[in-house]
């Protein structure tokens, strides 16, 4: 939302600066992006002095100057105006500066005598028409003071981060009542030239009016709120300089001066208006209905457009005329040849508004206020303005009172808000007289007779989020200010509602694969896809990317493409995300996963390390263990040698959760090969809504107790170790060697390391060599060499009763 600091200045009269007023918003309604000043083109211009002046030597309007730009050297400039003078402060433009006219200075000689910059006129700068003499300012500030610090010279757009639930300050009213609440200054609506008009109240009827002769028909399912005016003897022209710059100071392009005071009324109160040129609406008649399914209409940007009955539109007798809260229609928009008007202010729908706007591909101003809800009490209050307006820029009469259609207007909400409620959610007593002033103050109604500790609160209409007694007690928050609260450790209660157990499980698996050195991704979990296999999506947000994904690997390969094209081959990415699977019914299966690809370097690069080594599938092998140790803490889990594409399968007591495989990557010649990891977590429950007190999770394993480290102190003892080269029979896996080994060793085993295979010349057929490293140590004393033999003949003896596993003797 751009809204214009002095506009709001016109709302209320704050003495903040742009940048005071943007921490103020910040901090008391909604983020402000950036503040954008409009007369950017002024930043090079500086204050500067005139020391010393004196005339020309070969010229009689000539004067040579000496200027202080605050650079610390003085410098010579050739000045036409006849008004320099030695002491005084005028706008300089140093050597290469571009002013706004367009041209940039260079420093040259004039009849003989050097000049370095532009003691510049008010028609240089575009503050006014006087060329007759250069700009004398009034300021007290030192050389070399940017212009525009000295000056409130030019607006400032303020570009404010709107929320979906504040359609209140799409407009500059909205955010002018949040001012005015926490400055504490008036706020009134800004002066319009002319009178205001006066008609009678306009009746309300439902469903069907008229008025000046115009027959007016809304659908209230489609528009809940109709008003039109007829105004005649308009003369449309170009608008006056004061709303063009009002436009152009939110970001808006000047069209005509009826097209324009809509314009200023939609950003003015947040109320999109229509004017229609009254002599192309077909039989005097006006109606809000559904489009017809292949009726077509020529919008106002000149596109064509095939409509259906998802579309509101407003007709006359015979065609649309516009999409109802999106655009008008080329047929009848105004033109220089207008002269009556039909001016149209309505609430339209929200959701067909919406699916209008998705259908036709066509976001407007209107749109997205209409898509978030326009204030039902404001049509009113926006046709007088409007027509003010009008009357004062265009002229022309008003030809009769509005039409005002609607059925039944909506039923104020009473909150009754608590006082203790407020101390115990915020954490500090806020006197009942406080919080009803700054409820007051944006609009609520408070009642006076408020019974002990309760306040009786009815929101404003155009706060339809605050619904219930915690979004009052938010507005009173954020109106004392956060940093209002207390920020000392009070008591508390803590929680007895455990934690989600998938949101524990992926916490463990997480915090596994960061400590491997591996970075998060968290892509949208869509996928170009195609056929039966995937799951379309209603509304995707990429028509290129329609499909609910299957696996998680697919959108990390594009992540991993997408580091290649920009020449990073080391890539270690892992996501924790949802999968889906198509199912005969309306909803489709949702899977937690965590997946991990791999490739490139091992370890970074360094100068004295190592050559180079590359992630390998046994790399990934490892990194699925590790994930699905840390998903399903304490369950044994072993890996299968798979087929296919799969290189393992990885089981959970006996149950396959995932795999490890290679990855097809589109990658250039020099990229390493990708490995992936892709392991189950649970699957989600598709159900609508959980049972009372019920996780909406299908197989989400439980609460899984929580093991706290215990401190255990550095090793003081030498440690001792052995290699140990075993033949491995087929069939043997290396998990079940180490199994054996951990066993047979006993407590002392401080590490276990495999650190070789070998197959070839030497070996038995039918087996290979598998080489582990152990390390025993004892807490208190040395082992002694005996104790060493006795654990290595133990170990020996255990494998080869259990597993047929005998050392390598040669």
């Amino acid at each position: 939302m751009n809204v214009s600091y002095e506009w709001l200045r016109a709302f209320v009269p704050f003495d903040e600066t742009a940048a005071q007023l943007r921490e103020l918003i910040t901090a008391h309604t909604a983020t402000v992006d950036d503040l954008v000043p409009l007369r950017a083109d002024l930043a090079p211009i500086v204050v500067a002095r005139v020391v010393e002046e004196a005339p020309h030597p070969d010229s009689d309007h000539l004067h040579v100057t000496k200027v202080d730009d605050g650079s610390g050297t003085l410098l010579d400039v050739v000045c036409g105006a006849a008004n320099v003078t030695a002491g005084k402060l005028y706008p300089f433009a140093r050597t290469g500066t571009t002013i706004p006219t367009g041209i940039t200075l260079e420093k040259r000689k004039i009849r003989g005598q050097v000049s370095n910059g532009m003691l510049c006129s008010a028609r240089e700068l575009k503050l006014g028409d006087d060329h007759d003499g250069i700009l004398e300012l009034h300021v007290d500030v030192p050389p070399g003071t940017p212009l525009l610090q000295a000056l409130p010279l030019g607006d400032t757009q303020v570009v404010i981060d709107v929320l979906p639930n504040r359609p209140d300050l799409l407009s500059h009213l909205g955010v002018a009542r949040e001012v005015s609440a926490v400055t504490g200054k008036p706020l009134a609506l800004p002066a319009l030239p002319g009178e205001a008009p006066v008609w009678d109240d306009a009746p309300h009827a439902a469903g069907a009016g008229a008025t000046a002769g115009v027959a007016v028909r809304a659908d209230h399912a489609l528009a809940p709120r109709y008003m039109g005016l007829v105004m005649r003897g308009v003369t449309v022209g170009p608008s006056p300089d004061w709303l063009v710059e009002r436009l152009e100071s939110v970001g808006a392009r000047s069209i005509n001066n009826v097209v324009d005071a809509s314009n200023y009324i939609l950003h003015e109160l947040g109320q999109p208006t229509h004017a229609f040129d009254l002599g192309k609406l077909a039989g005097n008649t006006v109606a809000v209905r559904a489009a017809r399914p292949g009726e077509k209409i020529v919008t106002l940007d000149g596109v064509e457009r095939v409509l259906d009955a998802s579309i509101t539109v407003i007709a006359d007798a015979e065609r649309p005329c516009a999409v109802a809260g999106v655009m008008g229609g080329r047929d009848s928009e105004v033109t220089d040849a207008t002269t009556d008007l039909f001016l149209e202010v309505a609430v339209f729908d929200p959701a067909r508004t919406r699916a209008a706007r998705r259908r036709l591909g066509l976001s407007t101003d209107a749109s997205y206020r209409f898509e978030r809800s326009v204030d039902f009490a404001l049509p009113p209050l926006a046709l007088n303005r409007l027509t003010q307006l009008v009357l004062a820029i265009a002229g022309g009469q008003v030809a009769g009172p509005p039409v005002d259609l609607l059925e039944h207007a909506p039923m104020p909400r009473v909150i009754t808000v608590r006082s203790p409620r407020v101390a115990k959610v915020l954490g500090a007593r806020v006197p009942s007289v406080d919080a009803a002033a700054r409820l007051t103050a944006i609009g609520f109604t408070v009642d006076a007779e408020e019974s002990e500790g309760e306040l009786r609160v009815v929101p404003p209409s155009w706060r339809p989020d605050v619904v219930a007694e915690i979004d009052v007690i938010e507005e009173i928050a954020r109106l004392r200010g956060y940093d209002w609260f207390p920020t000392e450790i009070r008591p508390f209660r803590p929680g007895n509602v455990p934690d989600d157990p998938i949101w524990v499980q992926a916490s463990r698996v997480r915090e596994a694969l960061v400590a491997a050195g591996l970075l998060e991704a968290r892509p949208m979990p869509f996928t170009r896809g195609g056929g039966e296999a995937h799951v379309r999506v209603a509304n995707p947000l990429a028509e290129d990317e329609p499909y609910l994904r299957r696996d998680l690997l697919d959108t990390l390969a594009r992540r991993a493409e997408e580091n290649l094209a920009h020449m990073t081959g080391n890539v270690r990415l892992f996501e924790i995300g949802s999968v889906f699977e198509p199912t005969a019914g309306a909803m489709p299966r949702e899977f937690v996963r965590a997946g991990a690809l791999i490739m490139g370097d091992r370890y970074p690069e360094h100068f004295a390390g190592p050559r180079e080594q590359r992630w390998d599938e046994w790399d990934a092998r490892s990194m699925a263990e590790r994930i699905a140790r840390a998903a399903h803490p304490g369950a044994g889990v072993a890996l299968a040698p798979a087929e296919g594409d799969w290189l393992w399968r990885v089981l959970v007591e006996g149950r396959d959760v995932g795999g490890v495989r290679h990855v097809p990557l589109d990658a250039p010649v020099w990229a390493a090969p990708a490995f992936g990891v892709e392991i189950l977590l649970a699957e989600m429950s598709n159900i609508p809504v959980a049972g009372r007190g019920e996780h909406a999770h299908g197989d989400a394993a439980g609460p899984v107790p929580r093991h706290w480290p215990r401190y255990a102190p550095v090793a003081t003892t030498p440690a001792a170790e052995f290699d140990l080269a075993l033949l491995l029979p087929e069939g043997v896996t290396a998990a079940q060697v180490e199994a054996a080994i951990r066993g047979a060793s006993g407590e002392l085993l401080e590490r276990l390391h495999l650190f070789d295979e070998y197959t070839g010349k030497g070996i038995p057929e039918g087996t290979r060599s598998v080489a582990w490293r152990l390390t025993f140590r004892h807490p208190e004393r040395t082992l002694r060499d005996k104790e060493i033999e006795g654990r290595r003949a133990r170990i020996l003896s255990v494998l080869d009763q259990e597993l047929h596993v005998r050392a390598r003797t040669s």
